[in-house]
């Protein structure tokens, strides 16, 4: 009775935990490049593809403005108040900490009120354009995870652009234009990102959704990169599978969320109404209190650390490879071509691991990891394959009587063709045909 009710009680379990968690082995962590098994042959590596976990992308970016001193402040100016545009005795002063706006209150962490945020200077020059270009620079290839968000303590713009870098500010593309208009700004028809489909993903949109004036609880602009995800994992994000195996597959869809740099061009400020009110410029500027980025370094599926030091972000790579984005082969560790990893199958992916030149062969020819005895050897401390009495060679890939010059039909050993057993075989070996290169 016992043992019934025992096993009723886990079956329940099991089921409510099959609920709680319906994906809970085909996400896909990759949190993990190498774990040891065991197999016949004793103890080896099982490689697999591996990534940085996401992480706030903000602690390590460089922010750059254009104009340069288009931050208010210097010279100090009065500007109106936020819910009051009416009211203008307030105070920008860079010369003072508790009434200046530098950029980097973009970024702090906000730990008293009211809030802190960067500020420009107000549109008294109208109706010369108010344009402000925000870079954000990482100097590292990074792969965006989840939704851009700025949170503007101003009126959102009646005029925005997010645009996006890989060659680190040399060319840009634009990823989402923003209007209260957007066939008068931009001649683009408005859309949303829920009017998009697994095949217009990647279509640039101008959309109206987030460029209103003055109103309250309208300060925050997304670029929605979740909703995108969400084409391919479902709307819960539970099906990581299937994403995967489109960022693994799709070389356009992975460079769409991969960066090196963002800028957002603020072209227009909030004005509320049809006309600009001249007599009351001071009404008019940007004012942005957070900027949210999620991703990951780009790896290339190579490594799971990515370090910050002297100002630079760069891969701790894995499996042979090299470079900030563990791009490339190590020395001596090019016996096939470079190639990221993949997250496919899923959940461990393949690592795609670079593998030991020829050139490279030295004392330590076995290694348990890459390099594998033959016909049966087996690696002794790393340094040497121990062959069984019918075979000899480096890795045990060569029949002891072909040295001899007596192998025959007699023997029982067909004699393999000149050349095959000093190169081919060594070659194999080296590219994983000879034995599994556990990935």
């Amino acid at each position: 009775m016992y043992l019934s009710r025992f096993l009723s009680i886990h079956a329940l379990w099991v089921t409510v935990s099959s609920v709680m968690q319906p994906y809970p082995l085909v996400w896909g962590h990759y949190d993990v490049c190498k774990t040891q098994i065991y197999t016949e042959e004793g103890k080896v590596w099982d490689y697999m593809a591996c990534q940085p976990e996401s992480t706030d992308m903000t602690k390590y970016l460089k922010v750059k403005l254009d104009p340069p001193d288009i931050t208010c402040g210097d010279p100090p100016e009065t500007f109106c108040a936020m819910g009051n545009p009416y009211m203008c005795n307030n105070e920008c002063d860079a010369s003072t900490p508790e009434l200046a706006h530098p950029p980097e209150l973009m970024f702090d962490f906000e730990g008293r009120h009211p809030s802190t945020f960067w500020q420009s200077a107000t549109w008294k020059e109208y109706p010369k354009p108010l344009q402000v270009n925000i870079t954000l620079s990482w100097s590292k290839t990074i792969e965006l995870t989840d939704n851009i968000v700025i949170t503007f303590e101003s009126g959102r713009p009646d005029q925005m652009i997010l645009e996006k870098s890989l060659d680190y500010g040399r060319t840009w593309q634009p990823y989402q234009y923003y209007a209260t208009d957007c066939l008068d700004a931009f001649h683009m028809d408005p859309k949303s990102v829920k009017d998009l489909s697994q095949h217009t993903v990647l279509e640039i949109i101008c959309t109206e959704e987030y460029s209103t004036g003055y109103m309250t609880n309208s300060k925050i602009i997304h670029f929605e990169i979740k909703d995108r995800f969400a084409f391919f994992a479902g709307p819960w994000l539970r099906n990581m599978a299937s994403l995967y195996g489109q960022l693994d597959t799709t070389k356009k869809l992975r460079d769409f969320f991969t960066v090196t740099d963002l800028r957002i061009r603020l072209l227009r400020p909030a004005v509320g109404e049809i006309f600009v009110d001249e007599l009351h410029l001071a009404r008019y500027f940007y004012a942005i209190s957070d900027i949210k980025v999620h991703g990951r370094c780009k790896c290339n599926l190579h490594a799971t650390v990515c370090v910050y030091d002297n100002s630079k972000l760069t891969c701790e790579c894995e499996h042979n490879t090299t470079g900030p984005d563990c791009g490339k082969c190590k020395k001596n560790y090019q016996g096939r071509p470079w190639s990221p990893g993949s997250y496919l199958p899923i959940p461990k992916g393949t690592a795609n691991t670079c593998i030991p030149s020829i050139s490279s062969i030295g004392t330590n020819v076995c290694d348990n990891e890459l390099l594998h005895c033959q016909n049966g050897g087996t690696c002794h401390n790393n340094v040497r394959c121990l062959c069984p009495a019918a075979y000899t060679g480096i890795l045990c890939e060569k029949l002891r009587c072909e040295e001899a010059g007596s192998c025959g039909s007699d023997s029982g050993q067909g004699a393999p063709s000149r050349g095959s057993s000093a190169l081919l075989l060594p070659l194999a070996a080296l590219l994983g045909t000879a034995g599994p290169l556990a990935i």
